[in-house]
């Protein structure tokens, strides 16, 4: 019997999934993606995560801040980014720091990719940011691959970054220009 090969690529944000603003209902769905144990590892959160927190988070962050989006599949969601914004600072409001995690049982499916695209259409297209900046651990290889891809290049190591796992981590401060418009 002959296989059936997909035609889409391996990248590809999986059929069905949806990116939308992320809504005050949706703490305990957020609480739910940070607590997986790559999450984790891979964030600058703390494990065991509760829902109240993230809804006082979520509260707290709604104003002109923080734009926030989630992937859903269904209802279900599955991924989660924040364009952190410096509404206080005249001199850096061209500048936003991206942070997000996509749930453990997920990664590797395209969550990333869309929530990233998703993200860059709005910074680039809609809000006149310029720069982009995360943070991420040296050692996260997928999701430095991820942030590449879309342009970020690293503009140097953070030692000592973080504690996990019993011991400290350097990471990578990451930053993306907005490319010149033609």
């Amino acid at each position: 019997m002959k296989r059936k090969t997909s035609t889409r690529p391996s990248n590809a944000a999986p059929k069905g999934l949806e990116i939308r603003r992320t809504q005050s209902t949706d703490a305990a769905a957020i609480a739910r993606v940070f607590e997986g144990p790559q999450v984790i590892r891979g964030t600058l959160q703390l494990p065991y995560p509760s829902v109240e927190a993230w809804q006082q988070r979520l509260g707290r962050e709604t104003d002109a801040s923080l734009v926030s989006l989630v992937a859903c599949d269904g209802e279900d969601v599955v991924g989660t980014l924040g364009l952190h914004l410096n509404p206080g600072m005249p001199r850096r409001q061209h500048v936003a720091e991206l942070g997000m995690a996509v749930r453990d049982d997920w990664q590797g499916r395209g969550v990333g990719t869309a929530l990233l695209k998703a993200a860059l259409e709005l910074a680039d297209g809609w809000m006149q940011l310029r720069r982009l900046q995360l943070t991420v651990f040296v050692d996260n290889a997928p999701a430095v691959r991820l942030y590449r891809k879309f342009g970020f290049e690293v503009e140097g190591t953070l030692r000592e970054l973080a504690y996990r796992d019993g011991r400290y981590v350097d990471g990578f401060l990451m930053a993306r220009l907005r490319p010149a418009q033609t």
